[in-house]
C-alpha cells in the first residue's frame, strides 16, 4: 500500500511539473511588446502601446516617411498590463518605452531598467518602484539575469550622434526552479555578449528581436535579421527559437513574411516561431 501511495504522490507531482511548464507562455503584442507569463509572475516588456501612426518615422533610417507604429495594438490598450507583476524597459528607445506607456502604465508597477540613466529618465516620469537589473534581481521566484549587447555595430558607435543615439541596451534571462530558462536578447547584434549568455545560462527558449532595422548609411543592421535565427539554432540546437520585433516600426527590413519564409526554407520550423500580434507561444 505504501508503495502505491508513493506512485501516485509521484506521478501526482510530474502532473504538476507538467502542468507549471504549460502555463509559463510568451504572448507577442507587437513590436518587442510582450506579456511573458512565467513561474507564477507576469512581465511585461518593453511596451510600446500608443495607436497607429502616433509619432513619426524615426528620422534618417530606413522607410522614415512612414509613421509609428506601423499596425493598431492586438487588444485594448488597458489589457497590456492587466495581472501584470513588473514591467522591464530593455532601454528607452520610442519603440520600446513609448510616451502612451509613460502616461497609462500605472505608477506603482515595478519597472525594472537597465542602469541608473534609464532609472532617472523613468522616475522623472512619475513612477514611484523603479529597479535597476545591475546582474540579477528577484521577483517572486524568478530571477531576471542583466546580459550584454551592442544595439549597432562598432562603426556606427564611432560615429558621435548615432552612437549616443543607440546607446545601450540590455538583454534579460528568466530563470526559476522546474522551468524552462529565457532569454530575451533585446535590441543587439550577435556579439561577444550574446555567445556568453549561451553558453553560461543555457537557455531552452530564446526571444530574439530580427527586424534587422537600418539607419541611413549603413548596409548593416542595429539589430539582428533572418541569418542571425539560423545561428541561434546551430548555437542552440534544441532551444525554441521565437522571433519578434517586425511589421510595427518604420525601419525595420526584415518583415514576418520573409523570416517565415527564411525558416521555412531552411528547415527551422519546427524550431522557430514568427508570432502576430497577439499570439501566444507556449513552452
Amino acid at each position: 500500500m505504501r508503495t502505491k501511495t508513493l506512485l501516485a504522490t509521484a506521478l501526482f507531482g510530474a502532473l504538476l511539473s507538467v502542468q507549471a511548464y504549460a502555463s509559463d507562455s510568451y504572448q507577442h503584442i507587437r513590436n518587442a511588446t510582450a506579456k511573458v507569463s512565467y513561474a507564477g509572475q507576469t512581465f511585461l516588456i518593453d511596451p510600446m502601446l500608443a495607436k497607429k501612426g502616433a509619432y513619426e518615422g524615426f528620422p534618417n533610417t530606413l522607410n522614415s516617411q512612414l509613421r509609428n507604429p506601423l499596425t493598431e495594438l492586438p487588444m485594448p490598450m488597458n489589457e497590456a498590463w492587466q495581472g501584470v507583476t513588473a514591467v522591464v524597459v530593455t532601454h528607452t528607445h520610442l519603440d520600446h518605452w513609448d510616451e502612451a506607456a509613460q502616461k497609462y502604465l500605472p505608477k506603482d508597477l515595478p519597472i525594472i531598467v537597465q542602469n541608473q540613466d534609464d532609472a532617472k529618465i523613468i522616475r522623472e516620469q512619475g513612477f514611484n518602484d523603479v529597479r535597476v537589473l545591475n546582474e540579477t534581481l528577484k521577483i517572486g521566484d524568478v530571477s531576471l539575469h542583466k546580459t550584454g549587447g551592442a544595439h549597432g555595430t562598432k562603426e556606427m558607435y564611432a560615429v558621435a550622434p548615432l552612437g549616443q543615439l543607440l546607446g545601450d541596451a540590455m538583454g534579460v534571462v528568466l530563470r526559476a526552479k522546474d522551468r524552462k530558462t529565457l532569454y530575451i536578447m533585446g535590441d543587439t547584434l550577435w556579439t561577444a555578449d550574446v555567445n556568453k549568455a549561451l553558453i553560461k545560462y543555457k537557455p531552452d527558449v530564446l526571444v530574439m528581436n530580427t527586424g534587422s532595422a537600418r539607419v541611413n548609411g549603413f548596409n548593416e543592421g542595429i539589430i539582428m535579421g533572418k541569418e542571425d535565427v539560423a545561428h541561434a539554432h546551430q548555437a542552440m540546437p534544441k532551444a525554441k527559437i521565437i522571433a519578434v520585433h517586425m511589421d510595427a516600426v518604420n525601419h525595420g527590413a526584415v518583415s514576418r513574411q520573409a523570416m517565415r519564409a527564411f525558416v521555412q526554407k531552411s528547415g527551422l520550423k519546427d524550431w522557430v516561431a514568427v508570432p502576430e500580434d497577439g499570439e501566444s507561444v507556449k513552452f
